[in-house]
């Protein structure tokens, strides 16, 4: 019975270990690409050795990093009511998406640079099968065009957002202008052309 109690704090420990971990990587990381292991440990309130016992890397700490986040924007996306009319699915999602992608627009960047394309490509498999169900549904509407494919339309849904937030930190745009036009933009790219 001991042993079990032993174990159970053993195990709550080392979980609540990782999550001030991950949690500090994500601030250090967003206050300083540059930020080391040495600082994220410390901004956890551990010693390195115990990040390097979670973590054998920072290529694994940014892993589990974009899959925890990747979690997180998952459930976020997943409150969004994608009902009713598609062109007001398309907006109450792009504008949710809109706000996380801003928020982790640095962090992305850090983790873009050190991940696989193809684990980047991989972490975002839930949002792009709910933009592509949505651009399905829209097409069987009538209401979105049907002369380009699924995934072109996807890949330009996904550019549009991650580039104006690249923007925006690079400061040539503000939020406001990039809130007052992302909508726009997408419902000119998807709307049925004349004729």
């Amino acid at each position: 019975m001991a042993n079990t109690h032993r174990e159970r704090a053993v195990r709550s420990d080392s979980t609540r270990n990782r999550d001030a971990i991950l949690q500090a990587a994500a601030e250090c990381l967003t206050a300083n690409p540059n930020a080391s292991l040495a600082d994220i440990a410390q901004a956890a309130g551990i010693a390195r050795i115990t990040l390097y016992g979670h973590f054998a890397s920072r290529q694994d700490l940014l892993s589990a990093l974009v899959h925890t986040t990747m979690a997180r924007v998952e459930a976020e996306l997943d409150s969004v009511e994608l009902g009713g009319d598609a062109w007001q699915a398309l907006e109450s999602l792009v504008t949710s998406s809109w706000r996380l992608v801003n928020s982790l627009g640095v962090l992305r960047g850090v983790v873009e640079h050190a991940l696989p394309a193809e684990e980047m490509h991989t972490s975002h498999s839930d949002p792009r099968a709910r933009v592509e169900h949505l651009l399905i549904r829209g097409r069987t509407d009538g209401v979105f065009r049907s002369d380009q494919s699924v995934q072109w339309q996807t890949a330009c849904y996904f550019s549009l957002l991650h580039g104006a937030a690249a923007e925006v930190r690079a400061g040539r745009l503000t939020d406001d202008e990039v809130e007052n036009s992302l909508n726009q933009t997408l419902r000119a790219l998807l709307k049925v052309p004349p004729g």
